[in-house]
């Protein structure tokens, strides 16, 4: 008979779940199990009361696809945020990132994604096509691509300078502060803050 691993059925398929997480290996998930064991039990149920109701009620604004308690997010429900610019995200923790530097006062556009040939990711998998809606439906005059400098980021910047060209807008991108192969979000608030000030004409050229 094979000795368990854990002992207890029910703490081995939590560690095995938590380690599911990106970044979380085994070990980490099983401290960071006897921790919360060892802690006040009311702080799990709070925790897994809290993973449920996001599971259950989490929603994606029907406008930019972020993240939001309702049918629209609180940027996009905010009449006081600049109403004529889209700034062209990745995903969410991108827009987080951004929105940390208080440099950026429009709207967003969430891809979900970015196009990827090597990862079997295309155009169609992505929000591109609520975001031309967007562009008929709205009076928008700016288009900013806030991409990580990766390959992946350069291909859909492309991509979409291509398609929405010769719409009347303005095609922008973030002013390359960033390293090559950062990820957005990792880029320090300084940095990316002064690449949305300074950021420049796109002119389909990737560098």
């Amino acid at each position: 008979m094979d000795q368990r691993q854990y002992p207890s059925l029910l703490l081995e398929k939590a560690v095995q779940e938590l380690s599911k997480l990106p970044g979380i290996g085994q070990k980490t998930a099983f401290r960071l199990l006897m921790h919360m064991l060892r802690s006040n039990k009311e702080s799990m149920i709070l925790l897994a009361d809290s993973l449920n109701d996001l599971a259950h009620n989490v929603q994606y604004c029907e406008r930019c696809f972020s993240i939001s308690d309702g049918n629209l997010c609180e940027i996009c429900s905010n009449h006081h945020r600049d109403q004529t610019t889209i700034c062209i995200v990745e995903d969410v923790n991108d827009l987080m990132a951004i929105e940390k530097t208080h440099q950026y006062n429009g709207l967003y556009h969430v891809l979900g994604g970015l196009i990827s040939p090597v990862d079997g990711i295309s155009p169609a998998q992505l929000t591109i096509d609520s975001l031309e809606k967007r562009l008929e439906n709205e009076s928008i005059s700016e288009l900013i691509f806030a991409f990580s400098a990766t390959v992946e980021g350069d291909t859909t910047a492309y991509y979409l300078f291509k398609k929405f060209s010769k719409w009347p807008i303005q095609i922008t991108t973030i002013a390359k502060g960033v390293a090559v192969g950062n990820e957005l979000e990792y880029t320090d608030e300084i940095t990316l803050a002064r690449s949305i000030k300074h950021r420049l004409a796109f002119d389909g050229i990737t560098k």
